[in-house]
This record gives structure tokens, sequence and C-alpha cells, in this order.
């Protein structure tokens, strides 16, 4: 559906230490996923791992943390993966959901969306 950037912040657990960088924002990613030495400077150590699929079908092991992430005003302790080298920083789904944002894909922005409970 589309592909597009955001300027995000990521901070430790302790949301003492952050950094501010641009985040692709893909429709199809499930998972937040930052650069490891990015989350490394930020103290951010992995609990556990998980097999992900990647876009061209290979599937691939990759270590699991938590931090804060802000966007657009909202901020999470999020699931993070720790991205594998030469993969930039994507926003994911779950991240976006916790957030209560949501994808408009034609102005190339993330837009509030409410919470509904059954």
């Amino acid at each position: 559906m589309g592909i597009f950037s955001v300027p995000i912040s990521v901070g430790d657990e302790t949301a003492q230490r952050s950094e501010d960088i641009e985040a692709m924002v893909d429709t199809g990613a499930s998972n937040t996923t930052l650069p490891a030495e990015l989350l490394d400077r930020l103290g951010i150590r992995p609990h556990r791992s998980a097999i992900f699929e990647l876009a061209e079908g290979r599937e691939l092991e990759l270590p699991i943390g938590r931090a804060w992430v802000r966007v657009d005003g909202q901020q999470e302790f999020t699931q993070v993966v720790l991205g594998p080298p030469g993969r930039g920083p994507l926003l994911g789904a779950i991240t976006l959901e916790e957030m209560n944002l949501a994808v408009d894909p034609v102005a190339k922005r993330l837009v509030p969306v409410h919470r509904y409970l059954a």
C-alpha cells in the first residue's frame, strides 16, 4: 500500500537516553526493527529471539528487546527487533497499534484512530 518515513525518538527503558531518527513506515511490516548499533548505544539489550520472514522470503532469527518509541506525540514502551546490518529503521504495525495510529497511504502520514472494546 505504501512506504514513507516519519521522525521518531527511541529511548532506553528508563527514558533517560534517547536518539531521534527517521524510520520507514511499511504497511506490510508487523514489527518495529531498529539498528542493533543504535539500541546498543542506548543500552537496550535483547531478552529473547524469534524467527522472522524477510520480504524476499528468507527466514532469519533476530534478537528482540524493548524500547520507548515516540511518534507524533505518542509514546509507548514497545517490542523492537534488533535489525541485521544494512537494514534501516522500520516502524511496524504492532507499535502503531499500541499508539492508536493508522497509516493514511494516500497522504503518506500517520493518523490517530480510536480503540474499541467489545
